[in-house]
């Protein structure tokens, strides 16, 4: 795979009677995969066949916002040779949150696991969601734990409740360095890993599941969202309409992560317009939207800051 380096090893053969049980005949899918690929670099092909080797997936749904010639040519290639591979492609870079309410459209499984393009699934991690998600009495999404490269936790795997304080303590650093403002950090990975699916208020949306069901009832990702903060918002109308939002510390992927070849300072620029919408769009009365829109400009310069920042730290070292 061209020196990416992924703690890959083969996938275990199912072995979960209760998920086999309501699993369809042959005639019918129980689990799809939605993919959707934007320049993702050389991490795809392994992701892809990682998807690929599970014997629980049904079927791998590829919507192609944007691709390479080579990349594009590798992916009609793996649709054309194998039948549980369907391809979307040729409607141009539409952003994530519409793109994956396509492949969601696209999809026949009841099951729907959506898996960034850049991450790895690891033994018996659509076991472990599927059978979660199983039987729920009211809408749920179960995030896996989202693993680096060298099998450490990675950030924004399990995430607090984000608003625009703790947002703007966290994208700072503030949060971690200072004490006094520890409270104001979201993301969670540093906390003891629990021993079963727990309620999170966030998870990541780089390896989760849901019922078909219950995402068409909560109307699935928010188009507005063109790039990141999608997943925050759904997990917020999940609950928001009594669900229930787990992070499952058993369901593991390896997520690379930052391996699109589009400029950090663009990714981040879009993370950043995506939480000054999300707190305009969460704000309650007059007051809070006042100050949802007072924070948006210096949400989204924060947000710039980050890759600015990294840019001069390589350089310093």
């Amino acid at each position: 795979m061209n020196g990416i380096a992924a703690p890959i090893v083969a996938v275990e053969p199912a072995d979960a009677p209760e998920f086999l049980a309501m699993r369809p005949g042959a005639s019918g899918v129980g689990v799809s995969v939605v993919m959707v690929v934007f320049m993702t670099g050389e991490a795809l092909v392994e992701s892809v066949a990682c998807v690929l080797r599970d014997p629980l997936v049904d079927e791998l749904v590829i919507v192609d916002n944007g691709s390479t010639s080579a990349e594009a040519a590798s992916l009609k290639a793996v649709a054309d040779g194998d039948d549980r591979v369907v391809l979307r492609a040729g409607h141009g870079n539409v952003g994530f949150a519409r793109g994956a309410n396509l492949g969601a459209r696209t999809a026949k499984g009841e099951i729907l696991i959506f898996l960034n393009p850049d991450a790895f699934l690891q033994p018996g991690c659509v076991r472990e969601l599927s059978r979660e998600i199983v039987g729920r009495p009211v809408p749920c999404i179960v995030g896996g734990r989202v693993l680096n490269a060298d099998r450490t936790e990675q950030r924004g795997a399990r995430r607090g409740e984000i608003t625009p304080m703790s947002a703007l303590m966290s994208l700072s650093g503030l949060a971690r360095r200072l004490p006094a403002w520890r409270r104001y950090e979201v993301h969670l990975e540093d906390e003891r890993l629990p021993d079963r699916p727990t309620p999170a208020p966030t998870i990541s949306g780089a390896c989760f599941c849901m019922r078909r069901e219950d995402f068409d009832a909560v109307g699935g990702f928010d188009e507005k969202y063109f790039l990141h903060v999608e997943d925050v918002d759904l997990c917020w109308r999940v609950r928001r309409a009594g669900g229930l939002v787990l992070f499952h510390p058993k369901a593991e992927v390896v997520h690379l992560g930052h391996t699109s070849l589009t400029s950090p300072i663009r990714v981040e620029f879009h993370k950043g317009v995506g939480l000054a919408r999300y707190f305009r769009k969460r704000a309650k009365g007059v007051g809070q939207t006042i100050v949802a829109i007072l924070l948006s400009p210096i949400v989204v310069v924060a947000a710039i800051a980050r890759p600015v920042i990294w840019r001069f730290r390589g350089r310093a070292g």
